[in-house]
């Protein structure tokens, strides 16, 4: 049995999968926060979240990184942590510096800071001659605009630091621009607390789908799971609203994704250690990278991969924080394809009324998780404001996204918002 220290954590999927990989490899984990009740909250009415089944949770001030290392020591010299962990992006580099300290393994804290960064991949991927958008980083707007007019419109506006879509956007002109800057400048700390980095980056806006590339890396080499679709909406923002895995691409496409995703990571120097979703454009000069996350996919991807491979991301991600080889064999689930669509909110109010009667028992479906009537529901934005979800599966071939697509347009027609 090993001791993981966790140390912070999505409130959605992850924080549920992750707990249940660590019970289910046999291990125990320590729970590290700032704040508890920020996942109090968002467990249901009468239930405890998973992560309060911790051997120990002890509260710290995990934003705090100088105060933070010797608490951990301490912790550490009481505990004996084998590996330390975090689903939340925002703690990623917080994990790599704490796993360096403790002589743990993970991959360097640089190579995470990097992925982390927005810019910084940018800049490591241009360095290493990977084809990407143009790009710029400002915090004043006098820089910004004139950027803006050299690499031309339309354009991507980027925080550097934010995770799930915020506040992400497509701009066509100088107006727009404008009023995306502004909108970052009113946002300066992040849910959790943390104060942001004020630049902004600008990106050259890329044609074509867009997909993510899942791998493992362990032992110096790293391990290709598949690739998984995505469909965007929500212009001109940018909003998840869907995935399949395996992608229904051409093996072409495939490999072309697989290899920009190897060479983005070896760039970046996650060749060890990590558990990493890239998410690449299929353009028309190429595929370009998006971003490198260096912690598995959200939004059930890693759920769309074990449905159809039997490969557990969650498992393996512990395993790595471990040291130990995952188990990466793929086993016959009866499915070929496995899909997630989103329902997406596109105006603000009360939930009044979702009608899925028998949903749940439909041919194909996998996963159901609805919003209850009385939610207050706000425009999306971003990929936090879902009102559910539907997971389908397809054991003959690439036809669990229309079965999704179908499922989520009866959905649609009983939504009403007041």
């Amino acid at each position: 049995m090993a001791h993981l220290l966790v140390v912070e954590s999505w409130v959605g999927s992850m924080s549920r999968l992750l707990p249940r990989a660590i019970r289910e490899g046999g291990h125990e984990f320590t729970f590290l926060t700032r704040d508890l009740h920020h996942y109090l909250r968002s467990a249901p009415e009468g239930t405890a979240h998973p992560l309060l089944g911790a051997r120990n949770v002890i509260t710290a001030d995990t934003n705090d990184i100088d105060a933070l290392l010797p608490e951990v020591e301490r912790l550490h010299s009481v505990l004996r942590f084998d590996g330390v962990i975090t689903s939340c992006d925002y703690y990623l580099p917080t994990v790599a510096r704490l796993a360096g300290r403790l002589a743990l393994p993970g991959p360097g804290p640089e190579a995470v800071e990097n992925a982390c960064r927005k810019d910084a991949t940018r800049r490591v991927l241009a360095d290493a001659g990977l084809p990407g958008p143009r790009f710029a980083l400002h915090e004043e707007w006098a820089g910004l605009s004139r950027a803006a007019r050299e690499i031309g419109y339309p354009l991507v506006v980027k925080p550097v630091d934010l995770c799930a879509g915020m506040y992400v956007r497509r701009v066509d002109d100088e107006t727009q621009l404008a009023a995306a800057f502004r909108a970052l400048a009113d946002f300066p700390v992040n849910a959790r607390g943390q104060r942001r980095a004020p630049a902004v980056l600008l990106e050259e806006l890329l044609d074509g789908p867009e997909v993510s590339v899942e791998t493992v890396s362990s032992g110096g080499t790293v391990h290709v799971v598949g690739v998984t679709d995505k469909s965007v909406g929500g212009a001109p923002a940018f909003i998840e609203t869907g995935h399949m895995f395996p992608a229904a691409l051409t093996p072409a496409d495939t490999e072309a994704a697989e290899q920009t995703a190897l060479m983005a990571l070896k760039a970046l120097g996650l060749t060890d250690g990590v558990v990493a979703h890239t998410e690449i454009k299929l353009t028309s000069a190429g595929p370009r990278v998006v971003e490198v996350n260096p912690r598995p996919a959200g939004n059930r991807i890693t759920e769309l991969v074990r449905h159809v491979t039997g490969i557990d991301l969650a498992a393996a991600f512990v395993d790595v924080a471990l040291g130990r080889t995952p188990d990466l064999r793929r086993t016959d689930t009866g499915l070929r394809s496995a899909a997630i669509g989103f329902l997406v909110p596109e105006t603000g109010g009360t939930l009044e009324s979702l009608a899925h009667d028998g949903l749940a028992d439909a041919p194909g479906v996998l996963e159901v998780q609805l919003a209850e009537p009385g939610r207050a529901v706000k425009a999306a934005g971003s990929n936090n404001e879902y009102l559910g979800h539907v997971m389908a599966g397809d054991p003959d071939g690439p036809g669990a996204r229309d079965r999704v697509e179908s499922l989520l347009s009866g959905l649609r027609a009983g939504l009403v918002i007041r």
